[in-house]
């Protein structure tokens, strides 16, 4: 995609494929479904509107289709649409995380092989991370709807060499019943649910269509989320100490564990907790898109 650096994205990991404007003519190129959605700005370029739900869903398929050769995309009505650039942010800064153990370079390949907690109906950090680095991952997830939509991206783009997906039967439950006696991962991902009720989240919808401008608010997010996907009683901070608390038991089985977090007091009470199970490392790396700043917490037990 033709760069341009006067609207270059820096605060993106320097190997983000979206750094730069979305180049819309292109993207038209290899999904036609995405024309009526472009229109001009009022900066008088090629754009959306961020606030249809239709046109992000358009631009997630062209995005997965012009970068990482995602033939077949969809989710269900109402599931989360998650904003790739960001996504694969977080693939980037976990390959470094790996590479920083092996002498700089980063691993590739089946060898490697990760788990997704809560890949959602999207399926979007195996897809990524597959096309990026050619890993293999299990993604978990508690919904069955959303486990049924991540299968059918699988199946319908032949990765179910590389990609499997596991129903987690309890929803209090992380690793126990996902993770297999004797099983390895290199790595975990997480991108917690950050609110803590539906309460909770109805604001959140209500803040977020008001920073996109809408004077009437709506129901459900341009970027969706199902209960399950947007909140956990207790917040995002309890799902993330329910994780280390369960990490434990899987020491031996995981290299790394990482979560994204939003919240500062979540950081805080995760570096007691992470002390308190004998962390051997423990790193927070910053990480933001646009306005929106978050952090990496990743701990190991080696």
């Amino acid at each position: 995609m033709p760069a341009n650096t006067t609207d270059e994205k820096s605060n993106l990991h320097p190997r983000n494929k979206h750094r730069q404007r979305y180049d819309f003519a292109a993207l038209i190129k290899v999904c036609a479904d995405l024309a009526p959605y472009v229109s001009l700005n009022q900066f008088n370029q090629l754009s959306i509107n961020f606030a249809d739900a239709g046109a992000v869903k358009e631009l997630n398929k062209s995005l997965l289709k012009y970068f990482y050769h995602i033939e077949l995309w969809d989710i269900p009505e109402g599931f989360l649409c998650p904003p790739i650039p960001g996504r694969a942010d977080y693939i980037h800064y976990v390959a470094d995380l790996l590479a920083a153990e092996n002498n700089g370079v980063i691993p590739t390949g089946r060898s490697v092989k990760v788990l997704d907690v809560g890949v959602g109906a999207n399926c979007i950090y195996p897809l990524i991370g597959h096309a990026e680095y050619g890993w293999n991952f299990v993604g978990s997830d508690v919904d069955h709807l959303a486990v049924a939509s991540a299968n059918n991206i699988v199946d319908a783009n032949e990765l179910d060499k590389f990609i499997s997906i596991r129903k987690q039967a309890s929803a209090k439950n992380i690793f126990n019943g996902i993770i297999k006696p004797g099983e390895k991962f290199d790595l975990v991902l997480c991108n917690p649910p950050f609110h803590s009720s539906s309460k909770d989240a109805a604001e959140g919808t209500k803040r977020k269509w008001r920073n996109l401008g809408k004077k009437q608010v709506e129901t459900s997010l341009n970027f969706g989320g199902q209960s399950h996907e947007l909140w956990y009683e207790g917040g995002e901070e309890r799902f993330v100490l329910r994780m280390i608390e369960e990490s434990q038991q899987y020491a031996k089985n995981c290299g790394w564990f990482t979560s994204l977090i939003s919240k500062k007091d979540t950081l805080t009470s995760g570096y007691r907790a992470l002390d308190r199970a004998g962390a051997t490392q423990v790193k927070n790396i910053s990480m933001s898109q646009g306005q929106k700043v978050s952090r990496l917490l990743a701990w190991t037990f080696k």
